[in-house]
């Protein structure tokens, strides 16, 4: 299978601090990878460099066979419009509608009319279940609305590549599988490749084709969701059970910490 997206020996520090240690992942074209593993183990920064949003200390990492850690800021601007971001928290501009949430990019990287903007918002919002409500600011709608509104501002442009940070936190287990349910949807209708980071393990196997746990900065594991689900690595069965006890959590006081 083609690949998309090859992430080479990345390394990252923060105040000397080393959030990413020598990351290597493939994420293949037209496939849903979950990247799994605690909050704060450095999903979002890995995200955010595949993005081009930070540049690693170290390593290398190709999108379409174009090294990203190469390019100036022009170069990575064009090259962004590949892809369509699902923020955690949908991160809508509170003093725009719903319309101008949606069409902000195009409005900002396109030379569409008003009426193609409209004739796309529509169909984005309908994408995602959604009608009839483009005159809503982000405060009148619920969390779940919220985060579909997201969606479809992020698939606005096209993309060859979605990216998910956390898309179930902060919703309701309900709403919760129903965005699982849409993002599942969309990635047969679009046909896109994507990107999804969550410590939420329904969600994961849900959505995932294939799936990586992240820990201590490095990939620990990778796998099909049947065998990242039947692996004897310790580290990996205490995350996905979500045991208090195991090589994880060694060394904590819990008693204390109630």
């Amino acid at each position: 299978m083609p690949k998309m997206i090859e992430i080479k020996n990345v390394t990252k520090s923060f105040n000397g601090h080393r959030v990413l240690d020598g990351v290597n992942l493939t994420i293949n074209t037209g496939e849903t990878t979950v990247i799994i593993g605690r909050s704060g183990c450095g999903k979002s920064v890995l995200l955010k460099h595949i993005i081009g949003l930070l540049r690693p200390d170290s390593g290398h990492i190709l999108i379409d066979g174009k090294d990203i850690t190469a390019m100036d800021e022009k170069a990575l601007s064009a090259l962004r419009m590949k892809f369509g971001m699902l923020f955690q928290g949908a991160a809508l501009f509170d003093s725009l509608n719903v319309l101008e949430n949606v069409a902000f990019s195009m409005i900002e990287h396109t030379n569409a009319t008003s009426n193609e903007i409209e004739k796309r918002v529509k169909e984005c919002l309908s994408l995602v279940g959604l009608r009839d409500i483009e005159d809503k600011k982000p405060a009148e709608l619920s969390g779940g609305m919220r985060k579909r509104v997201g969606l479809a501002r992020a698939i606005a442009l096209r993309p060859q590549i979605i990216l998910y940070d956390e898309p179930t936190t902060g919703v309701d287990p309900i709403m919760g599988d129903s965005i699982n349910d849409l993002i599942v949807e969309l990635h047969n209708k679009l046909k896109v490749t994507s990107i999804a980071v969550t410590h939420d393990m329904t969600s994961a196997y849900k959505i995932g084709d294939r799936m990586a746990m992240l820990y201590n900065g490095k990939i620990i594991a990778s796998g099909t969701p049947e065998e990242i689900k039947h692996t004897k690595d310790p580290i990996v069965r205490q995350f996905i059970t979500g045991a208090s006890k195991g090589p994880i959590t060694e060394g904590i006081d819990f008693e204390h910490l109630i």
